[in-house]
């Protein structure tokens, strides 16, 4: 069985990225529109800070449309739908090559095999930090 330990999710459901540096691995509640579709060979579950477990339904990689217009992806992306928050591991990015900076104004990713090319950057909503991205397959998914 795969556990993974999450941030404390809430009741309120929305389509933004949360960078978050305690999840250990990237995870969305949306099932929809995705491609590359990997089933698990045994069961697993995400466990949220409140101490309840979610059961992880696939892992898949998720497509984001960055600022500049390219798409990059999410890799190994846990489908877990009875969260309410989409999740970005700093871990799991930090693993893909990239490179995520903090500051004051935001966050920053910036993609190592690229010379160190921006590839997208966030907002600072409190003590939290989002990324500027969308998700093309789930918005032509909803409007099909």
């Amino acid at each position: 069985m795969l556990n993974i330990v999450a941030a404390i999710v809430s009741t309120n459901v929305d389509n933004v990225w949360y960078v978050d540096s305690g999840a250990s691995n990237h995870m969305t509640y949306h099932g929809e529109g995705f491609r590359d579709v990997k089933n698990l060979e045994k069961p697993g579950y995400v466990e949220t800070g409140d101490d309840t477990a979610h059961p992880i339904a696939h892992i898949r990689n998720v497509p984001l449309a960055m600022q500049d217009g390219k798409i990059k992806y999410l890799f190994d992306v846990l489908h877990v739908p009875n969260i309410t928050k989409n999740l970005v591991s700093v871990g799991q990015m930090i693993e893909q090559g990239l490179q995520v900076r903090f500051n004051p104004d935001g966050c920053y990713v910036k993609d190592f095999k690229d010379k160190c090319r921006l590839v997208t950057k966030g907002k600072r909503v409190g003590r939290m930090f989002t990324l500027d991205v969308s998700m093309p397959e789930v918005e032509a998914a909803m409007f099909a």
